[in-house]
């Protein structure tokens, strides 16, 4: 279980992954050694999971954010299998979800542009055995970019 420090210790990395010992022990109240263990339980626990940045992606000419609904038109777990391994490989695809509902799968995409976006769903989704339908949809604006998890 995760107490009160712990849960504080976690909203701080959460708005800055980069806090050194020094600076989690001032904002929590503990000496920086008493930090930085806890930071490590967190870690070791698996809690933590990893250390990433957060890229503009328009930075990068990536200007077309996307989600895409997947439907299979047979089920099995060779074709989840083979889905799973289609969509591990495709750099564009930056989350997956295996969703209750009509659709099976839903996908977050960034593609550079429309006829990239286009490419990605008619040359790679689509001829693909098991999928039978794909429904996309484009972003016009992010209202609220992804958030530290809640952690009380």
């Amino acid at each position: 279980m995760l107490d009160d420090i712990d849960n504080r210790l976690l909203a701080a990395l959460q708005k800055d992954a980069q806090l050194t010992a020094q600076q989690l022990g001032e904002a929590l109240n503990l000496s920086p050694s008493q930090a930085g263990r806890r930071r490590q339980k967190l870690e070791a626990d698996g809690v933590i999971q990893n250390y990433t940045a957060q890229v503009d992606p328009r930075k990068l000419g990536l200007a077309v954010q996307g989600f895409v609904q997947v439907y299979l038109s047979t089920h099995g777990p060779e074709n989840s299998t083979s889905f799973a391994r289609l969509i591990a490989n495709r750099g564009e695809i930056v989350s997956a979800w295996a969703m209750t509902g009509d659709a099976d799968y839903l996908l977050r995409v960034y593609c550079e542009d429309l006829p990239a976006l286009n490419r990605l769903i008619h040359d790679i989704l689509l001829p693909h055995q098991a999928v039978a339908r794909v429904h996309s949809q484009i972003v016009m604006d992010q209202l609220k970019r992804d958030g530290p998890l809640p952690t009380d």
